[in-house]
């Protein structure tokens, strides 16, 4: 049974189509990547999906959620699938947390919201979610606010709340970007094995071609808003059929390369 199934979407704003016509589907447990350069629509997609675009976007096509038509559902309704049925991983992890709350709370509050748990026990929760994630004494952690923790620890901060409710969708939008390699390493290792153990499908957005093959299965390739090429990683990698997956390929093997010199 299709989990996702994204049918013509278009997406405008200000009299621009950034997303043109882009489909696809997404199976439960199953991993997509979506890459292409800045403005190739990619995170509009993902906006999208989520019913999160600016003000002003005007959105054409179909997005059904386990048969449910997203596209034209009241803010009310699509808050009550946020967290619960569908969550998002944002790219930078400083923006995307309320910098006056404890961490911990902030994972907590979607067990509370969505009434899985109640206010004390979605606190206890949220203390196992943190060592999931891999923090070092997650009862002090869940005390910090997120000014005291670093970029990664951050990340990690946001992938726990991201998945606090099992979702069956988890989008991640360019997670690793704003980190080191190192720890962009550990945070897609922690990705790859949370997908896994939760069986949550995920749609990993990136412009590097070298990450997407760390947590992806199949690859949706966007450039101006339009799907330029599709199918499973590992053909994609060995013979690509867009000249634009060919020029992504060659800045990821020259990345590839300064990082190793």
């Amino acid at each position: 049974m299709t989990l996702l199934a994204v049918r013509d979407l278009t997406v405008g704003i200000g009299g621009a189509v950034l997303v043109d016509g882009v489909s696809f589907t997404l199976d439960p447990g199953e991993r997509l990547g979506l890459i292409g350069e800045s403005g190739s629509g990619k995170s509009l997609t993902a906006l999208a999906v989520l019913g999160l675009l600016p003000a002003g976007a005007t959105v054409t096509g179909s997005i059904t959620l386990d048969g449910r038509e997203l596209v034209g559902l009241g803010d009310r309704r699509l808050s009550a699938l946020r967290g619960r049925k569908l969550a998002m991983v944002f790219q930078e992890p400083r923006t995307a947390l309320n910098p006056l709350m404890r961490v911990g709370r902030q994972v907590a509050e979607p067990l509370h919201h969505h009434g899985l748990l109640t206010r004390r026990a979605a606190r206890t929760r949220a203390v196992d979610l943190l060592a999931d994630v891999g923090l070092p004494d997650p009862a002090h952690t869940a005390r910090a606010y997120p000014h005291q923790l670093s970029g990664g620890q951050l990340q990690r901060v946001g992938i726990a709340a991201a998945l606090a409710c099992g979702p069956a969708l988890l989008l991640a939008d360019e997670p690793t970007t704003a980190l080191d390699v190192t720890v962009q390493a550990e945070i897609l290792a922690l990705l790859d094995r949370l997908v896994d153990e939760h069986g949550t499908a995920l749609v990993f957005i990136t412009h590097d071609m070298a990450v997407l093959a760390r947590v992806a299965r199949r690859v949706l390739v966007l450039g101006k808003g339009k799907v330029l090429e599709e199918g499973e990683l590992d053909s994609v990698l060995r013979a690509p059929g867009h000249e634009y997956t060919r020029t992504l390929l060659t800045a990821a093997r020259a990345a590839s390369f300064r990082r190793e010199a």
